[in-house]
């Protein structure tokens, strides 16, 4: 326990007096709640594997440690971030920032160095920190990032027919997720996700689900999915659970934080159309949309939104989500939600359009 005590000394996060520091007691549990977020992760109280990882990284600070690009071993940490969020802003990087020293932001490091009339070793070590501190104080910069994002949607005309759409059910295999009264949120986020499937697959799109009944791939196989299918868009759909009966509704998360290059604008976007329709179309209460680390929305290289459809743990949320025809309602509301991402600025009342416009938009229908 002594070492989570000084990961989150370490990370700024302030822990209360202990009587027993080998003890996790409830004023540990507090502080890693509070970590959880701050670091846009669920905040549970649990230092499971993500957890584990944020807080690792978060013991780094920029100059503690000599960055480099290392194949099969990437270095990743706070301090990379950090590194990155400069590059971005000194316009030598176009993101995303992820906290991973990769080969893109070795290039943009060498770049960076060569300009600056340093050796282009793509080391990060104290003569390039010092010259980058200088050339900062004098350049601002935006979001290239989230305008490159931006820009693709545009220019991908409004048309799902050939885009490529991953659909990913949270869960599976021996991971059933939270189960009430035999109803698991494996079984009801595949349900939902095959019905998503089969109304993108009519209008055109290459709709891909990350799992079958069976199978429960890790994150990293998920998103590794995505990226050899050169996803457009992921969808991951899940619901939520509490230890009260109190809670329910709908929420949707996307990539983001405080860090500039740090948010995916279009998955923020995203986020809001799937959040509008879902509660229009089945009445969930609202809960709005939140930017988040989650690994599966950070890790994606497109964007990513995690759909959270009731809590199963409500006996109300949980009565609609056993009804076939609920689940109907929540896949079109997500399809719906598709197609307005491509369709811009458009007119259409929020719970007005069907899936015959999405066909029509396609030039099936």
């Amino acid at each position: 326990m002594q070492a989570l005590r000084d990961l989150l000394t370490r990370a700024g996060v302030r822990l209360p007096a202990a009587d027993d520091a080998a003890e996790f007691d409830r004023g540990l549990e507090h502080a890693v709640k509070a970590f959880q977020q701050l670091r846009g992760l669920t905040a549970d109280g649990i230092v499971g594997s993500q957890t584990s990882r944020v807080l690792d990284g978060a013991r780094w600070h920029l100059g503690d440690r000599i960055l480099l690009f290392t194949p099969g071993h990437l270095m990743r940490g706070d301090d990379v971030a950090a590194l990155q969020e400069r590059l971005v802003v000194l316009g030598v990087f176009a993101g995303p920032v992820d906290g991973i020293f990769g080969q893109r932001t070795e290039a943009a490091l060498r770049e960076l160095q060569r300009g600056l009339g340093l050796q282009a070793d793509g080391l990060c070590g104290p003569a390039t920190l010092r010259a980058m501190s200088a050339l900062a104080r004098a350049v601002g910069g935006g979001d290239p990032w989230a305008l490159r994002q931006q820009a693709d949607v545009a220019v991908a005309g409004i048309s799902l027919a050939g885009k490529v759409v991953v659909i990913d059910p949270g869960h599976g295999g021996d991971d059933r997720g939270v189960c009430v009264d035999g109803i698991a949120e494996s079984d009801v986020a595949l349900d939902i996700a095959m019905r998503v499937e089969g109304r993108l697959a009519a209008t055109g799109v290459v709709a891909v689900l990350t799992r079958g009944t069976l199978s429960g791939p890790d994150i990293a196989a998920r998103v590794a999915l995505a990226d050899q299918m050169g996803a457009d868009l992921v969808l991951s759909l899940h619901c939520d659970g509490h230890p009260s009966p109190v809670p329910s509704g709908v929420a949707s998360f996307y990539w983001g934080d405080a860090r500039v290059g740090s948010r995916s604008a279009v998955g923020a976007t995203l986020a809001q159309l799937v959040q509008s329709e879902v509660a229009a179309r089945t009445g969930l209460t609202d809960l709005r949309t939140h930017a988040c680390t989650i690994d599966l929305v950070r890790m994606t290289r497109m964007p990513a939104v995690q759909v959270e459809i009731g809590y199963l743990t409500s006996p109300a949320d949980r009565e609609r989500l056993a009804r076939p025809e609920f689940r109907d309602a929540v896949a079109e509301a997500l399809v719906i939600a598709v197609q307005r991402l491509y369709l811009g600025d458009d007119d259409a009342e929020t719970g007005t359009l069907g899936i015959d416009d999405v066909l029509s938009f396609a030039g099936r229908g």
